[in-house]
């Protein structure tokens, strides 16, 4: 009797492979995943948009001849030394603790090199990243770790965080074989004992109180460095709407592809939104209270290339903020220390587990001997290499759509491949007139 060929596995769609070992992994451990990366779900992103270059109805600019301009001012609304940056592409806030000092170091002379500024996370600021960065922004955070007034005043700016948006309304983690001595000093915590960051500022709870810390922080800097506001995405309008009447100079807006040094998987996959259903609410809480383009708007979660930046841009931000593409920039996941990822259960490109400590590229861990691979100054010169292939890609699309400076690409030029894209970015669904929610017909 013939053989009948067996079929191939069926897997359930809500059932499929990594549920089914999430379940199985839960069971044996009794504790919850925690990693960092950002979430890896597949979400509407700037991939769903398209640019409308110039033809017959539009006129391009010459590549090698006629300047597209990149530079960018933060903080102009009540600060009287606001930030003055070559290109609209900033280094997000990563912690030392997070990263390795060396990691710090290197992210600063990159920034510096491209002529933007890098920021310093939570626990503080070292003196590796304020000694190479012409330009830093001191982050304010919920656990005022490393918090003092003498670097407040040392910082060009200030970043309130309110929220992540890998996790709005958690707190972070930074688990004990981390705590390094130099760690623990700075955050005044005891070495290898996991440290849980707060998720919501001890004295204030709401925005009356939010507007109160902005003005004690602008009276202990004299009224010169510009106030940021971080807000993880979430409710986009009236979250930059409140962050405006507190009195931020600078809204920052960070949509939920946004990496983090470690949280729960939960939180990553299951909170907040992305950045592309963001923009456009919050640019628009800046054009009803008249202050788009008075009030910088920054964006981040998930940039990766010089068209992520430009479709930002275009859909009304100011400029963008990079975290994750930067560490990559440095050499995270780099295909040079494939064996040693496999060796913890990883790979090269999926590595995650930055809060163990264990990260064989030397960036997110606090072991010196790990730490000692990465070269600051060969890490800042491919961070700086990146910075440029981002801005010189974001300038090519800029001059094929006619325009000037990048500041000059606008939601109408634009178009969405996907109705859910066409939503979130209030653009038209190609080649049609149609945005859903806001026009009707075709």
């Amino acid at each position: 009797m013939e053989a009948v060929p067996r079929t191939k596995p069926r897997y359930s769609a809500t059932f499929d492979p990594h549920a089914i070992a999430e379940i199985q992994r839960a069971a044996a451990t009794g504790i919850y995943d925690i990693r960092g990366g950002g979430t890896k779900r597949k979400l509407p992103h700037f991939d769903d948009l398209l640019f409308l270059g110039a033809s017959v109805s539009r006129y391009p600019l010459e590549g090698y001849r006629e300047r597209c301009g990149t530079d960018v001012v933060l903080g102009t609304r009540f600060a009287s030394k606001p930030i003055r940056l070559k290109i609209p592409v900033t280094i997000a806030g990563m912690s030392f603790g997070s990263l390795s000092g060396q990691a710090k170091e290197a992210l600063g002379r990159g920034a510096t090199l491209a002529g933007t500024s890098t920021t310093t996370g939570d626990g503080g600021m070292t003196e590796e990243e304020r000694g190479h960065s012409d330009t830093l922004v001191y982050q304010y955070l919920p656990s005022r770790y490393g918090m003092n007034l003498r670097d407040l005043r040392r910082a060009d700016a200030i970043e309130i965080v309110v929220g992540q948006g890998a996790k709005p309304g958690g707190g972070g983690m930074l688990l004990g074989q981390k705590i390094s001595p130099r760690v623990a000093a700075m955050r005044n915590l005891p070495e290898g004992i996991d440290q849980r960051s707060a998720c919501r500022h001890p004295d204030w709870t709401g925005p009356d109180d939010l507007e109160i810390k902005i003005l004690e922080l602008r009276e202990l800097t004299g009224w010169e460095k510009p106030i940021y506001v971080k807000v993880g995405a979430s409710r986009p309008y009236y979250d930059t709407a409140l962050a405006v009447k507190a009195g931020a100079d600078v809204v920052v807006l960070d949509g939920m592809q946004g990496g983090t040094a470690a949280t729960q998987e939960v939180f990553i996959e299951h909170v907040g939104i992305p950045i592309l259903a963001a923009i456009r609410p919050a640019v628009q809480a800046l054009q009803d209270l008249g202050f788009h383009r008075k009030i910088q708007l920054i964006v981040s979660g998930g940039i990766r290339t010089g068209a992520d930046v430009a479709k930002a841009l275009a859909l009304g931000a100011d400029a963008v903020s990079i975290g994750t593409a930067a560490l990559i920039a440095l050499g995270d996941n780099s295909p040079e220390f494939e064996a040693e990822y496999e060796k913890l259960g990883t790979a090269a490109g999926a590595y995650d587990d930055w809060h163990e400590g264990r990260d064989p590229a030397g960036i997110t861990t606090q072991d010196p001997a790990l730490a000692a691979r990465l070269d600051p100054v060969l890490g800042g010169r491919r961070l700086a290499n990146y910075l440029a292939v981002l801005t010189l890609e974001a300038q090519a699309i800029a001059r094929a759509c006619g325009k000037s400076h990048l500041h000059n690409l606008e939601p109408e030029d634009l178009v969405a491949l996907t109705i859910e894209a066409a939503a979130m970015a209030q653009v038209p669904l190609a080649g049609t007139n149609w945005i859903p929610g806001k026009t009707v017909g075709l």
